[in-house]
C-alpha cells in the first residue's frame, strides 16, 4: 500500500470522529497561539525598548552625583551636591575628542500660569546642547541661545502638553507665563515625543536655561546640578570616555586615590541591558508557559490516539489479515497524529497572529509578528504530533492480528 493511499485512509479515519479530532486540534492550537503571542510580545518589547532608548539621545552617557544617604536611607541618584555646571563645562572643554556635547541638568516641579489657566509640570534647566543630545526638535519659534543661557535670561521652551493646557489652539510664542513667582517668556514649542515605556508624558515639560532655573526658581547660591547628559561621538569609545571623564572629575573634586568616586555614570547600553534582562525573563516565562501548553496538547493527542487504537482493534486485525504490514499500520496512525497537530498548528498560527495584534491594539504595545516565528510554531506543532503520536502508532503496529480479530 503506497503512502498516498495510507494518507487517504488516515483522513477517512479522522473524519469518522469529527468532534474528537476537533478537540485534539484545539489543544495543539491553543499551545501554538501561546507560542506566537510569547514571541510577538517579546519582539515587540525589544522594539519598544530600542525605540525608547534611541529617543533618550544619541550615544548618551549620564553622570549623577553620588547617592545622598541619611543612615540606611538613600535619597537616590541626582540628589547629592557633588556635581557642578563647571564640571560639565570642563568635560566639554577638555575632552572634545570624545565628547560631542554636554548639558547640565537641574529640575524642579512648578505651577505654571497664563491668564486664567494654570498647569503643574516639570521645569528642566538645560543647556543649548540638549537638543542635539536628546534629539529634541523645535516646531514653533526657536530654542534659547548660548547668550541667553549665559545671561540667565527668563525665557523658556514648552512641550506640546503644556501648550495645550495653557494656550489651547492660540499661538504661545512671545507670551509671558508665570513659573512659581517669576515671569518667563515663551520663545518656542518642542516637537512631540509622546509617552515613554513607563507611561510618562515626555511632552509635559518646560525647558529653560539651567542658569535661569538655578537663579530664579531654585534660588540657589551654588552651582550644583542634578545630573549631566553627555553625547559621545561614538559608543565604541565608551570605555575610554568613562575612564577619562572619571579621571577628570576625580581631579576636579580633589579625591585621593583611596577615596571612592563621588559621582555615578550610566549609559544607554547599561539601561538597555537592564531592561533587556527583565524582558528576557518575562519572555522566558512566556515561552515556558507555551511549551507546557504544547505538552498538554500533545498528551491530549496521545490519549486520543490510544483510545482510537483501542476502538479500532478489529479494524487493525482485519487490515493485517489481508496484507497490511506493521509498518503500514505504524505509518497510518503516525499520519493521523501529524494531521491533527498540523491542522491545529495552522489554525493556531492564524489565531495567534490575530490575537497578537488584538493584544497590541488593546494594550497599546508595539507587536512584531515575524514570519520565522510562524514557521517555527508550525514546525513545532508537526514535531509534537510526531512525538506524541508515535507511541500509540507503535502499539497498534505490534498488535497480533488473530488477537485483534477475536477482540470483543
Amino acid at each position: 500500500m503506497n503512502f498516498f493511499t495510507v494518507f487517504r485512509v488516515s483522513l477517512h479515519a479522522l473524519g469518522r470522529n469529527p468532534v474528537r479530532s476537533f478537540l485534539s486540534c484545539l489543544g495543539i492550537g491553543i499551545g501554538i497561539v501561546a507560542v506566537i503571542l510569547a514571541m510577538a510580545i517579546g519582539q515587540g518589547a525589544k522594539t519598544m525598548m530600542v525605540k525608547e532608548i534611541s529617543s533618550m539621545g544619541d550615544n548618551l552617557m549620564m553622570v549623577f552625583p553620588e547617592n545622598r544617604k541619611a543612615g540606611p536611607v538613600s535619597s537616590g541618584m541626582g540628589q547629592g551636591q557633588t556635581l557642578t555646571a563647571e564640571d560639565a563645562e570642563a568635560i566639554k572643554r577638555e575632552l572634545p575628542h570624545l565628547v560631542k556635547g554636554v548639558s547640565p541638568s537641574v529640575r524642579t516641579q512648578a505651577q505654571v500660569m497664563y491668564a486664567a489657566n494654570n498647569w503643574s509640570t516639570s521645569v528642566q534647566g538645560v543647556s543649548t546642547d540638549v537638543t542635539m543630545i536628546s534629539n529634541w526638535t523645535v516646531t514653533e519659534g526657536s530654542f534659547f541661545s548660548v547668550a541667553e543661557e549665559q545671561a540667565c535670561a527668563r525665557v523658556c521652551v514648552i512641550g506640546t502638553t503644556v501648550r495645550a493646557n495653557l494656550f489651547g489652539t492660540s499661538n504661545p510664542i512671545g507670551k509671558i507665563v508665570r513659573i512659581k513667582n517669576m515671569t518667563f517668556k515663551v520663545i518656542g514649542v518642542l516637537g512631540s515625543k509622546g509617552a515613554n515605556n513607563w507611561g510618562q508624558d515626555q511632552d509635559d515639560c518646560i525647558m529653560a536655561p539651567y542658569t535661569s532655573v538655578q537663579r530664579y526658581l531654585q534660588r540657589s547660591k551654588f552651582n550644583n546640578i542634578n545630573m549631566m547628559n553627555i553625547s559621545l561621538w561614538t559608543m565604541d569609545e565608551l570605555p575610554e570616555a568613562k575612564r577619562e571623564i572619571g579621571a577628570l572629575l576625580r581631579q576636579r573634586h580633589h579625591l585621593a586615590d583611596t577615596q571612592d568616586d563621588d559621582f555615578e555614570t550610566r549609559d544607554t547600553t547599561e539601561i538597555m541591558n537592564t531592561i533587556g534582562s527583565v524582558t528576557g525573563i518575562v519572555g522566558t516565562l512566556l515561552v515556558v508557559f507555551s511549551v507546557i501548553t504544547l505538552v498538554v496538547g500533545g498528551i491530549g493527542i496521545m490519549n486520543i490516539m490510544l483510545v482510537s487504537v483501542t476502538e479500532r482493534i478489529k479494524e487493525i486485525g482485519l487490515r493485517m489479515s489481508i496484507g497490511a504490514t506493521p509498518r503500514t499500520i505504524l505509518t497510518q496512525f503516525v499520519l493521523e497524529a501529524i494531521v491533527l497537530s498540523t491542522v491545529g498548528g495552522a489554525a493556531g498560527v492564524l489565531l495567534g497572529v490575530i490575537a497578537s495584534y488584538a493584544v497590541g491594539a488593546a494594550a497599546g504595545w508595539p507587536i512584531l509578528v515575524e514570519l520565522s516565528s510562524a514557521v517555527y510554531a508550525f514546525v513545532i506543532s508537526t514535531f509534537v504530533g510526531l512525538f506524541f503520536g508515535f507511541y500509540p502508532a507503535y502499539r497498534a503496529s505490534k498488535l497480533n492480528p488473530i488477537d485483534c480479530l477475536r477482540y470483543e
